[in-house]
C-alpha cells in the first residue's frame, strides 16, 4: 500500500507529461475561430498596406539558385530581404543596380512567404534532429524583422502595431480559455474570454513592449557617453572613465534582454492566469526563466517537438481532404478534366494551392478559380490558426507548471469573477460597511 502511494506520489511529481494536453486544447473549434478571424484581420491588414509595394524583386539569379540555407526551399526569386539574409551589405547595391529588370513586392507578402519558408525548413531540420539548422531558420526570421524594420521602418512600425494589438486580443483570448479548462476544467464561451482579454488589452499590448523600452532607456545612457566621447581631448578620458558604469549597463541590458526572449512565452498566460498588469507578468515570466531556466527550456523544447508532430499532423489531415476531394471530383468531370484543371490545379503536401497556375479560358471560369482559391486559403488559415491556437495554449500549461515548481502554487489556482467578489468581501471596508448597517437591521427587527 505504501509502495503504491509513493509510485502515485513520484509520478505526480513529473509535470511535463500534462504539456502533451496542448493538441486536445487547441484544436478546439472555439480557439480555432477566434485564431482564425485574428489572422484574417492580420492578412487583411497586410494586403491592404501591400497596396503599395516598395520591396525590390528580380528573377531568381545563378548566384542565389542554389540558396536551400538550413534546410528551407529554394525561393522563386530576389528579393531585398534574402539579400539582406544572405549578404546585409550588399542590400544598397542590389536595389542600385537591379533597376532594369526589377519588379516590386508588398513588405507583408514578402515577410509572409520567407516566414513561411524558414517554419518549414525548421521542422524539416528539427526531425532530421539539425539543431543548428532549426536555429539558423529561427535566426533568419528575426534577421526578416531587423530587415523590415531597417528599410521599410513605417510600414514595420504600423503594420507590426497592428499585429500586436490583433495578437493581445485573440491570444488573450486563447490563453484564458486555455487556462480556465487547465485549471479547473471549464470552457468560458468565446465571447467571455475575448470580452477578458478586451479589458486586459493594455496588459496584454504592453507587456512584451516594456523590455523593449527598458533595453532602450538603458541603451540611451551607453550612447550618451558614446556622444561624450567626440568632445577634443576630454572626450577619451570621460568614456574610460565612465566604462565601469558602461559594461554594468550592458550587464543589465543582457539580462533583460536573455528574460524577455526566453520568457516571453508566458507573458500572456500570466495575464491569463492572474488578471495581473504588464509589469507583474514581466517580473513573474523573468523570475521563472532565472530561478528554473533548465526546466524552462526542457518544457519549452518538449512541446516545440510535440507542436511539430502535430502540426504535421494537422496538415497532413487537410491535405488528405483536399486530395480526396480533388480525385472524386476528377471521377465526374469529362473532357480530361480540363475545367477541373482549369480552376484548380492538383494540390499537393507542400502547396495546397496546387504546383501550377489555374489557366482559366473565360470569366466563368476565372471566377470559379477565384472562389475556388477562396476556399483553400481557408483551409491554409485553419492550418495557421491550429499553429497559433497551440502555441498560446502549451505556453499556457508551460506557465503553470513553471509556477508550481516556482511558487509552489496549485495548478487548479486561478483568478476568476468570484474569487474576487469573495476577497472583496472580505475587506476591511466592506467590513465595516456591514458593521454600521447591522444597527439599521436591529432596529427593524424591533
Amino acid at each position: 500500500m505504501d509502495s503504491d502511494m509513493e509510485s502515485a506520489h513520484l509520478l505526480d511529481s513529473f509535470l511535463f507529461p500534462k504539456i502533451f494536453q496542448a493538441f486536445r486544447m487547441a484544436i478546439q473549434p472555439s480557439k480555432l475561430i477566434i485564431a482564425f478571424l485574428g489572422l484574417v484581420v492580420i492578412c487583411l491588414a497586410g494586403r491592404i498596406m501591400d497596396l503599395n509595394k516598395t520591396v525590390v524583386t528580380t528573377p531568381l539569379s545563378p548566384g542565389l539558385a542554389g540558396d536551400t540555407r538550413s534546410g528551407a526551399s529554394q525561393p522563386s526569386g530576389v528579393t531585398e530581404l534574402l539579400v539582406h539574409i544572405t549578404n546585409p551589405d550588399a542590400v544598397e547595391r542590389y536595389i542600385a543596380a537591379s533597376s532594369k529588370d526589377r519588379e516590386f513586392r508588398g513588405v507583408f507578402s514578402t515577410l509572409w512567404g520567407f516566414g513561411t519558408d524558414r517554419f518549414h525548413g525548421a521542422l524539416r531540420c528539427l526531425f532530421r534532429f539539425d539543431l543548428l539548422g532549426v536555429a539558423a531558420n529561427i535566426a533568419d526570421c528575426f534577421q526578416a524583422m531587423v530587415w523590415a524594420v531597417r528599410y521599410h521602418f513605417m510600414y514595420s512600425i504600423i503594420f507590426f502595431a497592428i499585429a500586436l494589438a490583433v495578437m493581445s486580443i485573440t491570444g488573450g483570448a486563447i490563453c484564458r480559455i486555455a487556462a480556465m479548462q487547465f485549471a479547473v476544467g471549464e470552457r468560458p464561451r468565446l465571447t467571455e474570454a475575448v470580452r477578458y482579454s478586451t479589458k486586459r488589452f493594455t496588459s496584454y499590448f504592453t507587456a512584451p513592449l516594456a523590455p523593449a523600452c527598458i533595453i532602450a532607456f538603458i541603451g540611451l545612457f551607453i550612447f550618451v557617453v558614446g556622444l561624450m566621447g567626440n568632445i577634443p581631448y576630454a572626450g577619451e578620458l570621460v568614456m574610460a572613465i565612465g566604462m565601469p558604469l558602461v559594461l554594468f549597463a550592458g550587464v543589465l541590458i543582457a539580462v533583460v534582454l536573455i528574460g524577455a526572449l526566453a520568457g516571453f512565452n508566458l507573458m500572456f498566460p500570466a495575464v491569463a492566469y492572474e488578471n495581473s498588469d504588464s509589469f507583474d507578468s514581466i517580473s513573474r515570466s523573468f523570475s521563472y526563466v532565472y530561478a528554473k531556466p533548465w526546466r524552462m527550456g526542457f518544457y519549452t523544447a518538449t512541446a516545440t517537438a510535440y507542436g511539430a508532430v502535430s502540426y504535421i499532423f494537422v496538415r497532413f489531415f487537410a491535405f488528405l481532404m483536399l486530395w480526396i476531394s480533388y480525385r472524386f471530383l476528377q471521377l465526374g468531370v469529362l473532357r480530361d478534366n480540363a475545367k477541373l484543371k482549369a480552376i484548380w490545379p492538383e494540390p499537393s503536401f507542400p502547396y495546397f494551392v496546387g504546383a501550377a497556375s489555374p489557366t482559366p479560358g473565360n470569366w466563368s471560369a476565372a471566377a470559379a478559380a477565384f472562389l475556388v482559391y477562396l476556399c483553400i486559403l481557408a483551409v491554409i488559415g485553419l492550418v495557421v490558426s491550429f499553429v497559433i491556437s497551440f502555441y498560446f495554449s502549451a505556453n499556457t500549461i508551460i506557465y503553470s507548471l513553471m509556477r508550481n515548481r516556482v511558487d509552489n502554487t496549485e495548478l487548479s489556482d486561478i483568478y476568476t469573477y468570484s474569487t474576487a467578489t469573495d476577497i472583496e468581501s472580505t475587506t476591511p471596508e466592506f467590513e465595516a460597511i456591514e458593521t454600521e448597517s447591522q444597527p439599521d437591521l436591529d432596529a427593524e427587527q424591533d
